[in-house]
Order: C-alpha cells, then structure tokens, then sequence
C-alpha cells in the first residue's frame, strides 16, 4: 500500500501520534503483523509510524484508524491534525542531511520542550557554549570532522540557543561538575570567555547554573552526562537523553525516567547552591585573567 516513508527528526507531536496509534492497535487486540497483513500498509512503514521515525500518510492513517475501530469523527480529526503539525522545524531542515540522526532527534524535542536539566561531567551545557568554546570542544571531540562539518555543527549549537531568549524561553537547570570548569577547552582565553558567559547566562530568571565541587568526591553523574526534558501538554511524558561513545540514547519508560529525574535531585542536592557556584566560577575567571592578563574572548 506505502512505501516507506523518508526519515524526519521526531518531534513531540510525532511521538504522542506515535503513542497513540500503538495504544490504539494494542487495545483493538492486534499485532503489528495482523494490521499489516489486513490493511496492506508495509510492515516496515507501520513499525517505523509506532516508532516515531515517520509521518504517516493521510490514506495511511486513515486506513489504521478504521482497522482500529475508531469511528468517533472528532477522535479521528484530532489525530489526524496531530500527524498534520508533526513536522520538522524550519532551521534544522537544513542540517538534516550532515548532522547525526540522534543529535537532529534531540534538537526537534528540545525545542518544543518546556524545560530542560542537564547534567554534564566534562563540557559545558550545549546551550550556554561561546562560539569559540563550541568549535573548540567539537574539534576535539571529532577530530576527523573537516572544517566545514565543524562549523555546521557550530552554527546548529548557535541555533539551538536562541531557545534561551524566545517567548517565552526555555526554562534550564544546569548542573557542571567542576572538572568542566577547570577544563581549558580552547586555551585560558577562550574558558575565561566561556566562564563569563556562563555567569551572564546565569543572571536570567530561567536559567540556574550550580557546579558540584570536586570536594563532595563521587557522586551519581559520574557515569556521564544526561538531559531530562518536559514538555508543556501533560500527554507527553518527560524524556531522558543520553550521549555516550556507545551511542546516543533516549529513554521515556517511566521508570526509567523517574530513574533519572531522582538522579538529578541528588546532584542538585550535592552541588553549590546557585550563588555559590557563581562564586567559584567567578573566581576561576579572576584566576585565569591574573595568571596571564587574558583578554578573553566575549561570544
């Protein structure tokens, strides 16, 4: 009936049309097979459709809602408005092509997210790099990355903190370890740069910043960084990302979710408080401009 559809970033909408289907399918007490076998919708397309991975077709969808038995006419223009906006964004069109599945993925659920905690071990928050700090951090992080790959990746870092100062903005919870702050990515120019940001990023309403010191010795981060984010319609439920050299990862069983979220109260616990923190960033920064009178780069 379909041919496999082209692969799009999921976003938030895609996910709940994603949700709703298999519910739908599992409570009409079919398989995946029986509906592809009954409906004639490819069974590569209908697993990809429950995964997210694609938008279905207007006749497919159609075609799923009535095997399912959903004649209520409002149920059905609800979903299929719902698989109408399931769309990528705008800007990241662009990228789709030369950044990574994952990462495109991350980036279209965190821009329709409410808010974002991010718990990083090594490098500063995604959303509150400089520019100099980003290029720095990718070209080390992939040396085998050419130039122009390095500042596609730079620019969709850029884009992606615009969320900071939409209306209203992405509210974000950023805990560092203090390894990241002492980490001279790009040299002390650049990490004086990167830390004075921090602090200016920090003085918004939405964003806290707090650093755990390296006194409180190991803590539950230390396996590596995390993101749990929330969205602002309650039937989308939260959603952890990991980014690890295995691979990146997203999670959404509750468990596993909650799993995360008590993590993360236990480092919020764990770290300075807000002002605190500011302090030893503060102080770092004066460190960095007093050992070698750097005039350190500004975003």
């Amino acid at each position: 009936m379909d041919l496999p559809a082209r692969r799009q970033p999921p976003t938030v909408r895609l996910r709940r049309l994603a949700s709703e289907l298999r519910g739908l399918r599992t409570a009409a007490n079919l398989t995946r097979e029986e509906v592809a076998e009954q409906t004639g919708v490819n069974p590569a397309t209908l697993y990809r459709i429950e995964t997210a991975r694609v938008r279905p077709q207007r006749r497919t969808l159609l075609a799923l809602l009535d095997k399912y038995g959903v004649t209520d006419q409002d149920r059905r223009a609800e979903l299929v408005d719902l698989s109408r906006q399931a769309t990528q964004l705008g800007w990241l069109q662009a990228y789709e092509s030369e950044l990574p599945e994952e990462y495109t993925a991350y980036i279209s659920f965190e821009a329709e997210a409410r808010g974002v905690r991010n718990y990083e071990s090594l490098f500063m928050p995604g959303l509150l790099q400089t520019e100099s700090y980003a290029r720095h951090v990718i070209r080390g992080a992939l040396p085998l990355a050419n130039d122009e790959e390095t500042e596609r990746r730079v620019e969709a870092r850029l884009q992606r903190q615009e969320l900071i100062t939409k209306k209203p903005p992405l509210e974000l919870w950023a805990i560092i370890d203090e390894a990241a702050i002492h980490r001279l990515v790009g040299g002390p120019g650049v990490m004086a740069g990167q830390l004075d940001a921090l602090v200016r990023a920090a003085a918004h309403p939405h964003v806290t910043v707090q650093v755990i010191p390296f006194e409180r010795g190991a803590h539950p981060g230390m396996p590596g960084s995390f993101v749990v984010m929330d969205f602002p319609d309650a039937a989308d439920p939260d959603l952890v990302y990991i980014d690890s050299m295995a691979g990146d990862l997203f999670l959404e069983r509750e468990p596993d979710v909650r799993r995360y979220t008590v993590v993360f109260e236990h480092l919020r616990a764990l770290a300075l408080d807000p002002s605190s923190s500011l302090q030893m960033i503060e102080t770092k920064i004066q460190i960095l401009n007093e050992e070698g009178g750097w005039g350190h780069e500004r975003p």
